[in-house]
């Protein structure tokens, strides 16, 4: 079946990953309402900017792994548009340059209304969105893909999204973002996982290419039960926010995609998992979100 245009951009945008971005906002606006905090506007232009430096990134992922020659027909993935000739490398080099520049763009009022922080960060994570696949030392290429992963999906997006609404930040809400962004790490792990075989043929030492299958299961594993557990630690530091414990739950709900990591090695069944655990990314940060509310 011939895909349109709009398909083929929606699915260069991928879609089931894209809860990455916008959970965070979710947690760190969350946190802001609690707090009295709370400013609309720019917690709709946070969820705005902080979904286009994702697109933005998987764009720019999607043009530079075609140009390196990690994705190819032997890939277990979804389609990768620019590898499968669907769209070209100059239109998606096009492509991703604009979107990142409309995040700087919506990001103006932010850096108005935050200030230098706000600039900084924004700058980072389109700078670290290019360099994830682009340049000498491509981040996804030498394994340190996962700490950045951790670090702009989870501490930075939660506290930057909180900062542009209070104005202000401490460190249960710093603490609080570890956990999406551990979520999101094992997102990636599950790529990596699927990707193992065809990452090492290109070069492409991912944490699960240097570590091998089982590092990246626990890796997977590990990331959920920590990301899980944190508000468990700051119910027991602060004494506050009794409800977020029922993020615990989400435990029982990653129970089949746990499974599917640790029995399977197929495409579609790994495919699966990924898709399985960017839902469990916003239904976590759904929960918690309101249990913190209560």
């Amino acid at each position: 079946m011939t895909k349109s245009k709009l398909q083929i951009w929606l699915l260069a945008a991928r879609p089931k990953t894209l809860w990455a971005s916008i959970s965070p906002v979710i947690i760190g606006t969350a946190m802001a309402y609690e707090d009295g905090s709370a400013h609309w506007l720019s917690a709709i232009v946070a969820l705005l900017g902080a979904v286009l430096i994702q697109i933005g990134t998987n764009f720019a992922n999607d043009f530079f792994d075609h140009s390196r020659g990690a994705d190819t027909k032997e890939r277990l993935g979804p389609l990768r548009v620019t590898q499968a000739g669907l769209i070209t490398p100059g239109n998606m080099k096009i492509a991703f340059t604009v979107v990142f520049a409309l995040a700087f763009i919506s990001g103006l009022y932010l850096i108005w209304r935050g200030g230098i922080p706000i600039l900084i960060i924004g700058i980072l994570s389109i700078i670290f969105g290019i360099l994830y696949t682009a340049g000498p030392y491509p981040l996804s290429y030498r394994g340190v893909a996962d700490l950045f992963v951790l670090i702009f999906f989870g501490p930075v997006a939660v506290g930057g999204t909180y900062y542009v609404q209070a104005l202000d930040i401490n460190y249960i809400v710093i603490i609080a973002g570890l956990s999406p962004g551990l979520i999101s790490t094992a997102i990636l792990t599950v790529n990596n996982l699927r990707d193992i075989q065809t990452d090492k043929k290109s070069g492409k030492l991912t944490l699960a290419v240097r570590f091998g299958e089982t590092f990246a299961r626990f890796e997977y594993l590990i990331s959920l039960l920590i990301a899980c557990l944190i508000p468990a630690g700051l119910w027991l530091f602060t004494g506050d926010h009794f409800y977020s414990l029922v993020s615990l739950f989400i435990l029982i709900i990653a129970a089949p995609a746990i499974k599917i990591i640790f029995s399977e090695v197929d495409g579609p069944a790994l495919n699966k998992a990924l898709a399985d655990t960017g839902k469990i990314l916003l239904l976590y940060s759904l929960i918690f979100s309101a249990g913190w509310l209560i």
